[in-house]
């Protein structure tokens, strides 16, 4: 097979962003080899492009079976009122109907360069979808509700998409949707990495003091919660009830604390990766996460899309332009290498290194004199 070799102004490799690279790459997608030229542009048999080339994305946090709900959820709703919205959301629909959706959004996705997903499902209608992508998924086989009797329809959606041959694991939903035997179940149904959804709305930290909207809705409903008297924050609970030997994604943390990152980091230190989706939170409470916080806490951040219930659409390039004050190495890392070593699968995605196969993208429309990403800045795939 032909070796294709490609440049742009800016490559994205482990060390940082590099000036005047070829990268070779092998018919299968392969890196072939990383050389550095005075002017790429000039070289024979080159493909030259302007903007940035990066690895293939990974998107570490998504729930492609709600494709389909476009739009049904009020923007600004707030939290609770995106969760009520939600409850009668998701049965007005035909499975073709959402098939289809799933199917379009997953195309769309390999198209703008990302490569790789952490998927959140609470049923199987997606699996032949991801089973015939080209985009590598963790499906996150996700327990939740304070009145779900087990965690085994769960564990046994994962079973089945191990056995499809995707990666898979089980995983609560959060610190406040599960009692403490529903939660111990799920945490312990296998040794796979977590995605919680972590401190989303302040109502989260409120209904550990038993007061906010949470809590009231919670009573509204009748609902029978067994854990608020015991810990006196999610990030408590958190680290009481899973190893700090887990991999765990932390989805969305917008309304963190200083002490609830210190209390995450303690325990769990490197396995514990920071997933912010900062559109899907202005768009349902207005708020973005305190990206700030958690890089001088020295956290391991990476960005997801969260589902079209609270978004527009699954780019992650539209994420990061939400990131104010993040130098744009960072943010591309952000987007690749970081959301990567989340998923376990660094040795194949997330950086341009000689024997891996990450895909390539071009960033195109930045304003390089300031290396900064612009309304207009898009990405699209090259391999």
């Amino acid at each position: 097979m032909a070796v294709r070799r490609l440049a742009a102004h800016f490559t994205l490799l482990p060390e940082g962003l590099t000036r005047n690279c070829i990268v070779e790459v092998a018919g299968d997608g392969t890196i072939a080899g990383v050389a550095v030229s005075d002017r790429p542009d000039r070289e024979h048999g080159v493909e030259f492009y302007s903007g940035i080339i990066i690895p293939g994305m990974v998107n570490a946090h998504s729930h492609l079976e709600l494709s389909h709900l476009l739009g049904a959820v009020p923007e600004g709703c707030g939290f609770t009122g995106f969760a009520r919205t939600m409850g009668a959301g998701r049965a007005g629909s035909t499975e073709e109907e959402r098939t289809a959706a799933a199917s379009y959004r997953d195309a769309r996705m390999w198209a703008e360069g990302i490569s790789a997903v952490g998927d959140i499902s609470n049923c199987g209608i997606t699996l032949p979808v991801k089973t015939s992508s080209r985009i590598y998924y963790h499906t996150f086989a996700e327990v939740y509700g304070l009145a779900t009797a087990s965690a085994e329809p769960m564990a046994a959606l994962a079973r089945t998409a191990r056995q499809a041959g995707l990666s898979a694991s089980v995983t609560p939903h959060s610190m406040y949707s599960l009692g403490e035997r529903l939660l111990g179940e799920a945490v312990a149904a296998d040794d796979g990495a977590l995605s919680v959804h972590f401190m989303e709305s302040r109502d989260e930290s409120l209904l550990f003091g038993r007061s906010g909207a949470m809590w009231e809705w919670y009573q509204e409903r009748g609902m029978r919660e067994d854990f608020t008297g015991l810990y006196g924050s999610p990030a408590e609970r958190l680290a009481a009830k899973i190893s700090g030997e887990r991999k765990i994604l932390l989805v969305h943390n917008t309304f963190i604390t200083r002490e609830d990152v210190d209390i995450v980091n303690a325990r769990f230190g490197r396995n514990a990766t920071w997933v912010l989706c900062p559109r899907s939170n202005r768009y349902i409470t207005g708020s973005l996460p305190p990206v700030g916080l958690l890089r001088g806490a020295g956290c391991r951040i990476a960005v997801g899309t969260d589902s079209l219930t609270s978004n527009t659409d699954l780019s992650l390039v539209e994420e990061l332009k939400m990131l104010d004050g993040v130098p744009l190495e960072d943010a591309l890392f952000y987007a690749t290498c970081n959301g990567s070593k989340a998923l376990g699968i660094y040795d194949t995605y997330g950086s341009i290194e000689t024997g891996k196969r990450p895909g390539l993208v071009i960033v195109e429309n930045i304003d390089l004199s300031r290396m900064r990403l612009t309304p207009d800045t898009v990405t699209r795939r090259l391999v």
